[in-house]
């Protein structure tokens, strides 16, 4: 029991933690690119593909938002990791979407992206095409946040309080935060099914 109720205590502390602000910055800006009807692109390895897939189903079903990840379509991921290296599987596909200035990227990632340290090098490729091209970057990630930190218009940065624990803790309140999101009065537009049976 006390494994349990030390994380659930590590959840909340870290819950209060985070900084509204930077949500508030993320949902508004989300809003502005679907107003100006650019497309959302969800970035995400391991664990935080998973959510991409998830969270472009909650974009575009609760907000309206043409939403995409790379990760959905396993077979061009898959032949341009074989054919090309990993380091090109989400800016290649982001060429081929034709990324431009009114789309927005939003990663999702425990550590953000870092060249140096070799980590989700895919991330950092395709984040540095978003700043040529002039698109939009926003992110809800651990750590230091990474590359993403750097390069956002808005990154919500879970904190790292709990060292052995930086990836649960991250990954699961990821899923909190997008919900958030997607339920935020200047992104939602349907209501959820359960919801809406009131």
């Amino acid at each position: 029991m006390s494994f349990t109720k030390d994380f659930l205590t590590e959840s909340i502390a870290i819950i209060n933690a985070l900084d509204p602000d930077a949500i508030e910055q993320v949902a508004v800006g989300l809003a502005a690119v679907r107003e100006a009807e650019g497309r959302l692109f969800i970035l995400g390895v391991g664990g935080s593909a998973g959510h991409a897939s998830h969270a472009v189903n909650d974009f575009r079903k609760i907000c309206g938002v043409e939403a995409y990840t790379p990760t959905d379509n396993v077979s061009e991921l898959t032949a341009r990791a074989n054919d090309e290296g990993w380091d090109t599987t989400f800016v290649e596909w982001l060429r081929g979407s034709r990324l431009n200035e009114r789309d927005a990227l939003l990663v999702f990632s425990v550590g953000g992206g870092n060249a140096e340290k070799n980590v989700s090098t895919n991330i950092v490729s395709a984040l540095q095409l978003g700043q040529a091209r002039g698109a939009s970057i926003y992110g809800i990630v651990g750590r230091d946040g990474g590359i993403t930190a750097q390069l956002a218009d808005a990154c919500v940065i879970i904190p790292p309080l709990y060292p052995d624990h930086v990836t649960p803790h991250t990954e699961g309140l990821c899923a909190v935060i997008w919900h958030l999101l997607v339920t935020h009065p200047a992104l939602a537009k349907t209501a959820t099914r359960w919801e809406s049976l009131v």
